[in-house]
């Protein structure tokens, strides 16, 4: 019975600390307040006066009780059918919207609403995102015509950034996405995308500028089957 106690009163707890805050949460972080938390209370426990067992044994709590507590809060939304749910992220974890909301929610937000990418954006986004780093011309390469707006847009929208510049001649800039990407995408790592291992190992065409000497004879890929995630909840 006391073990029952204790792991709901845990599973509260970290509830709690998930709805303070709109940053996500790493699994250390709440590992960390749940325990300083307890020690303060038995600290301050009047003299004479115990502190409750459960605040005991949350002195011994570690991230696999925490991350069991996630996964039975996330178990209770879904059986209760409630309109959001828990989600990690690339930082932490933290309470979102179901994404079926997400255009409610974003009402919310006038000035923050989403503008929905062009089918030639999201190509080039693709590209950067599945064969990061990579420049402006291997870009080029890959879709046949001039991305220059394109990337522009995406670097405007901060969903690409520049990583640096390439060992070429020239040093043409390299680009490669960033965290604001995995979030709108609602991956945590490059590895959750789409087909990830099998699409870096395609051989892409070379642009003339990186291959000097040598006559481009690939044919150009077909980015068509290829689909970025959507995201799977609204925060």
């Amino acid at each position: 019975m006391r073990l029952v106690f204790y792991l709901m009163e845990l599973t509260a707890i970290v509830e709690s600390l998930l709805f303070a805050t709109q940053e996500p949460l790493p699994l250390t972080q709440m590992v960390t307040a749940v325990k300083d938390t307890a020690r303060d209370i038995k600290d301050t426990a009047e003299e004479g006066a115990l502190a409750p067992e459960w605040v005991t044994e949350l002195l011994t709590i570690d991230e696999l009780n925490v991350r069991s507590a996630i996964d039975s809060l996330v178990a209770h939304y879904e059986a209760d059918g409630r309109a959001f749910t828990i989600v990690e992220r690339p930082h932490g974890w933290r309470l979102c919207a179901k994404a079926e909301y997400s255009e409610w929610c974003r009402a919310l937000f006038p000035g923050k609403k989403i503008q929905r990418l062009s089918q030639p954006a999201l190509e080039t986004l693709a590209i950067i995102a599945y064969r990061q780093p990579i420049t402006r011309a291997g870009i080029e390469a890959v879709r046949g015509v001039s991305v220059d707006s394109m990337v522009q847009q995406l670097v405007d929208r901060s969903l690409i950034k520049i990583e640096g510049r390439a060992d070429l001649p020239g040093k043409p800039i390299l680009y490669g996405t960033t965290e604001a990407f995995l979030e709108h995408f609602a991956v945590r790592t490059l590895d959750e995308l789409p087909n990830a291992t099998e699409l870096r190992r395609v051989k892409l065409p070379t642009p003339d500028s990186e291959q000097p000497g040598s006559a481009n004879t690939e044919t150009q890929l077909s980015l068509e089957p290829v689909s970025l995630p959507t995201p799977e909840s609204a925060e």
